[in-house]
């Protein structure tokens, strides 16, 4: 079966959030799976040089957007046994960044042209072309209402994956009328591209997709409540009755993430409690921090913003800096927030180290450091911190939501089942409870080593994920 992952970010060329980090290492499972997967992108000025100057241009041709007559190169490499077709034009793709320009709608409707456009010119026909998040949202929509028209197209499938419901693409009507060449039909009840009198491109996908994922089971079942569902909810349950929308939690890139291998620490370690506290000791000493391996540790490694929890932390922050721990927080985000942090580790400097950047080697020697790792997010559509934080054994305090539900199971003291410390309601004391109730498990030795223990026996590398991708790949031809 021949797959096309069209997204508008991957790694190791160019990433703003955990979408990059998919399409990074899911097409290499699934190629592990028998499937021959393409990835199609962007073609971004910030992508760095030693791959840009690997690129070969395979064709040139004109896409059609409304009026305009635009240009458009694909260009292509290997790597890792990958095959990559970027999308060339200077014009919307040739500057800093990735989003938030006036013109992204027309920047990401021409991507979803050139996707499209494309296809005949390449020596690749996908029997599925997999889209991710709103940038690629008009994919299953164009391929439905105008390409099928052509022979050469009516034998292709979409499937649409959420990442993020929050971000949806939504621009003026008149405008995507314009730059999709379509009449007041399309913005019809039923039409699938209206929403509160605007266009949305999320809106697009849900409807016309074959097949809907998300990425975690949980976020599949919470996205069709009205809390959670963005104004979409109406779509997705009607999809979800039909049996088309389904949720698969994300992996772990294991080879990427790996405490024995991972040059920026101070001592490579597996299980080893000895060794990993020794990571802490030597991050303690490099920040300033009080170096003693007794003094329990919590990690924060995220975006600083309202979806992950950061209103939780600041309404008890000093209920927590009150308990005998040490606190690393590495992130930038809301203006709030950064504020919050640095003042803090002002007044608490032997308690709270704050970096507001990114820096993924210091993430990492968090992560090895880190004796927990706190994520009490609003909402979680899966997660990768709590993966990763797994994978460097350190204990993830997460709230009941997403994926962070579906990864993390609640540690129960009297039978020493579980993988974390958990809280459900959208609560800053539950959350501090739920810290309390670590440190006291952490002072307790033996039971942590238990709590460690049981972390080790799981694995959340992309194998399982992409099992599962085949079975939906399959139930698109069988449906």
């Amino acid at each position: 079966m021949r797959i096309l992952f069209a997204a508008s970010e991957a790694v190791p060329f160019i990433k703003s959030g955990g979408l990059a980090d998919v399409i990074g290492s899911l097409p290499e499972a699934l190629q592990g799976q028998g499937l021959n997967v393409r990835v199609i992108l962007p073609k971004y000025g910030d992508i760095p040089w030693h791959f840009k100057e690997k690129l070969k241009t395979c064709k040139t041709f004109s896409v059609y957007l409304g009026w305009r007559n635009q240009y458009c190169g694909i260009q292509e490499m290997e790597l890792n046994g990958i095959h990559y077709y970027f999308v060339d034009n200077e014009f919307y793709f040739g500057r800093k960044g990735m989003y938030g320009y006036g013109d992204d709608a027309e920047r990401f409707i021409y991507f979803s042209r050139a996707v499209l456009e494309a296809l005949p010119h390449l020596n690749f026909k996908p029997d599925i072309i997999h889209c991710h998040d709103w940038q690629t949202g008009l994919v299953p929509y164009l391929l439905r209402r105008v390409y099928m028209a052509h022979p050469f197209y009516q034998s292709i499938r979409t499937v649409f994956t959420i990442h993020n419901l929050r971000y949806q693409g939504r621009f003026n009507r008149m405008l995507m009328q314009d730059l999709l060449d379509i009449g007041d039909e399309a913005f019809s009840v039923g039409g699938g591209l209206e929403y509160h009198g605007d266009g949305n491109c999320m809106k697009a996908a849900l409807t016309y997709a074959d097949l809907i994922t998300t990425v975690s089971k949980t976020y599949a079942e919470e996205i069709q409540t009205e809390y959670y569902g963005e104004g979409l909810e109406g779509v997705l349950r009607q999809r979800s009755a039909r049996g088309e929308l389904a949720g698969i939690v994300n992996g772990l890139d294991n080879a990427l993430f790996d405490p024995m291998k991972d040059a920026n620490l101070a001592e490579p370690f597996r299980n080893s409690l000895p060794k990993k506290r020794k990571n802490k000791t030597a991050l303690q000493a490099e920040l300033g921090l009080k170096v003693d391996e007794s003094i329990p540790m919590i990690g924060i490694v995220s975006r600083l913003v309202d979806q992950k929890g950061f209103d939780l932390i600041q309404a008890v922050i000093d209920d927590i800096l009150a308990e005998n721990l040490q606190i690393v927080v590495l992130g930038t985000g809301d203006g709030k927030f950064e504020h919050l942090f640095r003042n803090k580790a002002y007044w608490h400097p032997d308690k709270l180290s704050a970096h507001i950047t990114f820096h993924d080697g210091l993430a990492r020697k968090i992560y090895a450091a880190s004796d927990m790792f706190l994520m009490p997010s609003q909402f979680e559509p899966c997660g990768l911190g709590q993966l990763i934080a797994f994978r460097y054994r350190s204990v993830p305090i997460v709230r009941e939501t997403g994926g962070l539900k579906d990864t993390v199971m609640a540690f129960d003291e009297s039978t020493g089942e579980g993988t974390g410390f958990t809280f459900y309601a959208y609560n800053a004391h539950e959350m501090l409870y739920a810290i309390k109730r670590a440190l006291e498990c952490y002072r307790t030795e033996e039971q942590w080593s238990t709590l460690v223990k049981n972390i080790s026996k799981y694995d959340f590398s992309w194998e399982q994920s992409a099992k599962q991708y085949v079975g939906l790949y399959e139930q698109i031809f069988t449906h």
